[in-house]
Order: structure tokens, then C-alpha cells, then sequence
């Protein structure tokens, strides 16, 4: 296939493209680059060192002979550009990471909401917009989150997008229906994914677009098989508090001898999938699109569920790193179960890679190796969810004030 990545620059575009192109696909990244501008802005690089896109796909082409070709395109902002790259190259599938993706981020101030908001809606409905308009029948594959749910539950599995409901009809009556799981964001960023979930219904339903959307966890790891093969492949590795994902911020942690940050009372549960599994499963759900007309596919991108304090105490076990317990700069419960339905991908033949102290060991090695480059006042989570909780953030872990909460 034809396929069109658009954020094919970012932590899980990158090394999609490269799966997808390994495979046999011609892989088009769309991407305005936005996330490198991040990091000047933050004042925060990537752990790996990371090339331009130009050199990455250089090596990638003298690797293996496969070219993967790179437009600078804003989807949020070039919406004409954007549309006759569209008509020229009519793509058989779009793959849709191009999405500001951090939580915290996404609530630093109101200066990030609004970005947040405005890059991300306007990104996924000038994709859907430039699609009817083209009359262009690709499939399109979103990369959403695990966190349009939210992290409440009632004791029941969540299912993968539709929940089946009973509804009292004016005669008594009991009539079924399938409804969107009822959206529960817990952030600006999560609250974007939701308003993507309208978007694609409606799209969906209205045109007949052929759309997957895939609610995924937390991605842990660094390699795939494709970023081993050279050492200027190789992914970015965020450990800041704001884009760092908890495993891989704990794994650095472990790694430089700092102490491994639990927020609150650690009993928050999470979703986690490792980043190899999440490059298959969009391979996946591209070789299994909807028929036209049908709803939204939605799949749970997921391959297990821990609580934050037991991965805590599993690398610290590993590696003899301190535990300190810090105050929660967001706001959410501070124990919450998760029980999750990931049956489909199960089905399509996916085989999870699950936490294996091999693999936790593997991306130690690389944090040690690249740790001359880590900035250690960029490793604490600063980013808080209210004013008042902004009041209790700790921002020196290392430091002489720090307190353990009870």
C-alpha cells in the first residue's frame, strides 16, 4: 500500500514508518516538526541522540534500499497544502499520530491548553475534511488513548469502544444500543482524543469514511526491530516529566541513580503496551480495515495493567534504586482498578511482549549509555493539573526538602 504516516517524526510515527516501509509499503511522512520544537522549548532533548528526518531516512534508504519520503506539512495549520498533497498522492492509508500527546503538556498553562486543543482538533478534522472533499476512500488509522475512558471503574472489563446498553422505551419496554463508552478525560490532551471520537462518528456515519481508532496505553521501550539495524535509526527517548512515560522515566531514574518519583499514594492503574507490539498492531488494524459505511473500528492498544507503585518496587528490585513518594501534581483518584478488554488484536494474532526483566535490563543499558546527556533538573513531573495543586509540587526530588508523603 500507499501509505501516508502523518506525524511520522514522533515517539511511535517514527518507528512505524519504518515497520511499515520494512514491510513492503511505500511510507509518505507528513510532519511539521513540532515535537523537536518542543524540546527548544523546554529546554529538554531527547535521551537518544536524534538526527534530522532528512539524515534518518537517508540511512534508513542506504540500509535497505526502501525510501520513505518526508513532506513538511502543519495538518492543524496547512489545511490547502495538506489537501493537494492529498489529490496528488491519493494514499491507500493514512496512519494519524499528528497530535500534540503529553498530558502534562498539554496542562502547563493555559497557553498549552489552547495549543493542545487547537493543534490537535484542527489536525483530525482537516484530515477528515480533506478526505470527503477528495472523495479520496482511504483507510484511516488514529493513534488515540487508553485515557479517553478514564481510570475509574465499576468492577466490568472496558469494552473496546461500544458499550452495550438497555434503554426504557415510553411503553416499558427494554430496547438495546450500542453507545461510545462514556468519555471520562483527565486532562486538555485526553479531552482532545474525546472530541476526535466525535469527529470520527460523525465523519463515519455522514460520508461513510473508513476509520480504526485505537485507544493504546502507555508505550514502554525503545527498540524496534528496525531502529536495532543503525545506530542513527534509533528512537527518542523522553525521560522530562513532561513527555516521559512513567516505565521509561523510572528506568533512568534507575539508571543515573536518581530516585525513583511514585506521585501520591503509587495506586494509580495504567494501561502499558511495549513499542514493538504498538508498531504491530497498526500494521494489524491496516491489513483489517471497516467496510465503507461502517462504524468507527475501535480497538484497546494494550497488552497489560500494573499499578504505578508495583512497577516502582519491580525496578527497584532490579536496579537498588530509592522509592520516594512525592505529592500528585494531577488530579485524579489516588487508587483506581483497571480491567480492560483487548480481545481483537488477541484474535488478528498479536503476541504481547510483556515486562520481562530482560527487556527492563535492555533499556537500562541504553540509559546508561546515553546518560551523559540527561539534564537531571528536567526529571521531575512539574506539570500540575490546578493552581492549587501547583502550590504542592516538589521540584527538587534530589534535594534536601524532600518529603515523603503518607
Amino acid at each position: 500500500m500507499k501509505i501516508a504516516v502523518m506525524g511520522g517524526d514522533g515517539f511511535i510515527g517514527w518507528p512505524t514508518s519504518l515497520h511499515l516501509s520494512d514491510a513492503g509499503h511505500e511510507v509518505h511522512i507528513l510532519d511539521n516538526l513540532s515535537r523537536r520544537w518542543i524540546d527548544t522549548e523546554l529546554g529538554v532533548q531527547s535521551l537518544t541522540p536524534m538526527d534530522s528526518i532528512q539524515e534518518r531516512t537517508r540511512i534508513w534508504h542506504a540500509e535497505t534500499g526502501r525510501r520513505i519520503h518526508f513532506n513538511l506539512i502543519d495538518l492543524a495549520k496547512d489545511y490547502e497544502l495538506l489537501k493537494k498533497w492529498l489529490a496528488e498522492h491519493r494514499p491507500d492509508a493514512i496512519v494519524h499520530f499528528a497530535e500534540q500527546r503529553a498530558a502534562p503538556y498539554s496542562m502547563k498553562s493555559d497557553r498549552h491548553k489552547n495549543y493542545t486543543v487547537n493543534n490537535n482538533v484542527s489536525a483530525t478534522h482537516n484530515l477528515l475534511n480533506a478526505l470527503v472533499e477528495l472523495n479520496l476512500d482511504a483507510h484511516l488509522v488514529h493513534l488515540g488513548t487508553m485515557g479517553v475512558y478514564g481510570y475509574s471503574t465499576v468492577g466490568a472489563a472496558i469494552p473496546e469502544g461500544y458499550l452495550a446498553v438497555g434503554i426504557e422505551t415510553a411503553d416499558g419496554q427494554t430496547v438495546s444500543q450500542d453507545i461510545l463508552y462514556p468519555a471520562n478525560p483527565g486532562s486538555i490532551y485526553h479531552m482532545t482524543k474525546c472530541l476526535d471520537q466525535l469527529l470520527f462518528q460523525f465523519y463515519a456515519k455522514n460520508d461513510g469514511l473508513r476509520i480504526t481508532d485505537l485507544h493504546q496505553g502507555i508505550v514502554w521501550g525503545t527498540h524496534t526491530e528496525q531502529t536495532r539495524r543503525h545506530e542513527q535509526l534509533i528512537n527518542r527517548f523522553d525521560y522530562d516529566g513532561d513527555y516521559g512515560t512513567v516505565l521509561n522515566r523510572f528506568l533512568i531514574q534507575a539508571a543515573i541513580g536518581y530516585p525513583l518519583t511514585v506521585h501520591g499514594t503509587g495506586g494509580q492503574t495504567r494501561a502499558f503496551i511495549h513499542i514493538q507490539d504498538s508498531v504491530r498492531c497498526i500494521e494489524l488494524a491496516l491489513k483489517n480495515p471497516p467496510p465503507r459505511n461502517a462504524r468507527v473500528e475501535i480497538f484497546n492498544q494494550m497488552t497489560e495493567t500494573h499499578r504505578i507503585r508495583d512497577l516502582a518496587e519491580m525496578i527497584a528490585k532490579l536496579s537498588g534504586a530509592e522509592i520516594v513518594r512525592l505529592p500528585n501534581p494531577r488530579k485524579e483518584a489516588p487508587e483506581n482498578d483497571l480491567i480492560v478488554k483487548n480481545d481483537k488484536f488477541l484474535n488478528l494474532g498479536l503476541e504481547p511482549i510483556t515486562l520481562q526483566a530482560g527487556l527492563l535490563s535492555e533499556i537500562v543499558d541504553v540509559a546508561k549509555k546515553y546518560a551523559y546527556r540527561v539534564d537531571r533538573s528536567r526529571v521531575p513531573a512539574i506539570s500540575a493539573w490546578t493552581k492549587d495543586l501547583a502550590a504542592t509540587v516538589n521540584h527538587d526530588p534530589e534535594g534536601k526538602r524532600l518529603k515523603s508523603v503518607s
